[in-house]
């Protein structure tokens, strides 16, 4: 059987050809609208220490400014944290217990890595945020705390779970140990030669991976003593082969990637840093500005006054 359309027929057929191209279209935005809602902005997590008491969990939620049950709360073991941190730290320093809690925030694309930290006193948050970028962790809001001072060093653990929890993702295994293995040896840096120089070494060294690939250890150590003299610090053998070890460790990670994420940090410091002196300069014209008022003023008193 053969059919035949009139003008109208044809234009009424095409018409709901249209339509049904355009339901299936709006179907599909859904469908991904539904799948990118399954982690969003502010979806966050707790994660707290499994030794802790019911008080010293209290103190945490006070320091986070979080109201307990009102966020998803998972636990860290030892075990757990002693999984990441064997063989890079001391265990004196890991201890028998899991005491570092962790509050994760994911924020909008672009957004960048936030750090806080309470009773940690061996990590800083440039510390933290260098690793986490090493380990793929990005856009998140994070507060390390702890009931009582604490190194932090196994708070790396925590925030890996949560942001995994939060993400429904994996991070990458090698990427997460290599993300510790640079947290402890900035912190032993810094103890000798300071947390800002520390850091600074070692994302100038992570911003030549792609040249160190090719490179003998000997050729890394002279890149290392340039990188740490551009800073006036002067490196001993032992830390230069420690940075050389950390070097090898990070080639192992996508190179390319991790040296657009680390970029990607320093823009987002950069921003940061560009907002508050906006900010300061806002509020010393105010200031100045109220200043010039109250001057006014007390002038037209004291004429009045005369």
């Amino acid at each position: 059987m053969i059919f035949t359309f009139t003008p109208e027929g044809r234009r009424t057929a095409l018409n709901r050809i249209r339509k049904r191209l355009l339901s299936l279209l709006l179907a599909a935005v859904m469908l991904l609208s539904v799948s990118a809602a399954v982690f969003a902005e502010g979806d966050s997590r707790v994660v707290i220490g499994a030794d802790l008491t019911d008080e010293q969990i209290a103190t945490v939620y006070r320091l986070f400014g979080v109201e307990r049950g009102s966020v998803e709360e998972l636990t860290v073991t030892n075990a757990e944290e002693r999984s990441y941190l064997k063989g890079y730290v001391d265990d004196k320093v890991i201890g028998k217990y899991a005491i570092s809690c962790v509050y994760v925030e994911l924020l909008e694309e672009g957004k960048g890595l936030s750090v806080d930290t309470y009773n940690i006193t061996w990590c800083t948050a440039e510390m933290y945020k260098n690793a986490l970028v090493t380990a793929g962790v990005k856009d998140a809001k994070i507060i390390v705390a702890a009931p009582f001072e604490v190194s932090g060093t196994a708070a790396l653990t925590g925030i890996y779970k949560a942001y995994e929890h939060i993400t429904g993702g994996t991070l990458d295994e090698t990427a997460k140990a290599v993300g510790t293995q640079e947290l402890t040896i900035t912190g032993e840096l810094a103890e000798e030669i300071g947390n800002l120089d520390a850091t600074e070494i070692v994302t100038g060294l992570k911003e030549i991976l792609g040249e160190t690939v090719k490179m003998s250890d000997e050729e890394i150590r002279r890149e290392i003593i340039n990188i740490a003299g551009e800073y006036n610090v002067t490196l001993s053998d032992r830390q230069i082969q420690q940075l050389i070890d950390l070097c090898r460790s990070l080639e192992g990670l996508d190179a390319d990637a991790l040296k657009d994420r680390v970029v990607e940090a320093q823009q987002t410091i950069k921003k940061i840093g560009e907002a508050k002196d906006k900010a300061v300069g806002f509020y010393e014209k105010l200031s100045r500005f109220a200043s010039s008022v109250s001057d006014f003023f007390s002038q037209v008193k004291a004429f009045f006054g005369k």
